[in-house]
């Protein structure tokens, strides 16, 4: 996926959320909190974090719909703290997945630096 690809998923993740809090004064303050919490779920999904972090995104996941359930069960408060939850998760998740990507780039690079190092002894003899 490209950095386009992100920017532009971003921007539209973005406008909702606007468009979420825009109309949040309209419905419940809890609406912007699970709207930016389920944004961020989205994000670290994108970002890998299924695979690399699969226990963080289910628990991300678990509680999104907990707070989605609360919120169609008008508990505000607890729909706003599971969003919270869930949101922590997803960023724990996120971290995890960039982590994971960069380790793995950092050992495909120590790979090629071996092999080059090898050929190199190799062209020397």
């Amino acid at each position: 996926m490209t950095s386009k690809y992100h920017q532009r998923r971003f921007a539209i993740l973005g406008a909702a959320v606007l468009a979420l809090t825009a109309c949040s004064s309209m419905k419940t303050p809890a609406t912007a909190e699970v709207a930016v919490s389920a944004a961020a779920v989205d994000n670290a999904a994108s970002a890998g974090g299924t695979q690399f972090a699969p226990v963080e995104m289910n628990l991300a996941r678990e509680k999104m719909a907990l707070a989605q359930k609360a919120m169609m069960d008008k508990d505000y408060p607890r729909a706003t703290d599971l969003a919270a939850q869930a949101q922590a998760d997803a960023k724990l998740a996120q971290g995890k997945a960039t982590s994971a990507k960069a380790q793995l780039a950092a050992d495909a690079l120590q790979d090629d630096i071996r092999v080059l190092r090898e050929e190199l002894n190799r062209n020397s003899k």
